[in-house]
């Protein structure tokens, strides 16, 4: 199996681009949890349900069919961790042990040079794309996983993320 984790701050096009690669290589996209669990409070968030979100996506992880040839994980536990330190500047312990068990072939980081578009989830605009684009990077690094940047507007992206994949499994898909 192949585990390809697409990550990046907000509106950096992370769920198209995870449900079209999944497409082009006939596997998987695990959607982003989060999103819909927050949509469908009918109150602010709290710690509690940012910890309920992070059990779910390693859940989500740890429970993948053998039977998937490629996964693309639409945000994952990495945007969660960074979440809880930027708001609550704490993270429960259990998950830096589950990302440094964490396995992914590679870590696609979305750039942010797609423009920020305002939703009721979304929270990090502006200045705050490329304080949590460093963020990613520094956690990235931390963890000693294989990533690459992917940037590209329209098109470009995909082409981008699939030339990186390609190159990185050396399996002459184009």
């Amino acid at each position: 199996m192949r585990r390809i984790l697409i990550t990046g701050p907000e509106s950096t096009g992370k769920s198209e681009l995870s449900t079209a690669l999944a497409a082009k290589y006939g596997g998987v996209a695990i959607p982003e949890f989060a999103r819909g669990y927050i949509e469908n409070l009918e109150r602010p968030y709290q710690y509690g349900d940012i910890e309920q979100i992070a059990e779910i996506q390693y859940k989500e992880y740890a429970t993948l069919s053998e039977d998937y040839t490629w996964v693309f994980f639409d945000t994952w536990l990495m945007i969660t961790k960074v979440w809880f330190e930027v708001v609550y500047t704490k993270v429960p312990n259990w998950i830096e042990e589950r990302l440094r068990q964490a396995s992914f072939d590679l870590v696609l980081l979305c750039d942010t040079d797609l423009p920020w578009i305002a939703d009721p989830v979304r929270e990090n605009g502006g200045e705050n794309r490329e304080r949590l684009l460093d963020h990613y990077k520094r956690e990235l690094e931390k963890l000693g996983l294989d990533w690459a940047l992917v940037s590209g507007v329209g098109p470009e992206r995909m082409i981008r993320a699939s030339q990186l994949i390609n190159k990185k499994m050396n399996n002459g898909i184009s």
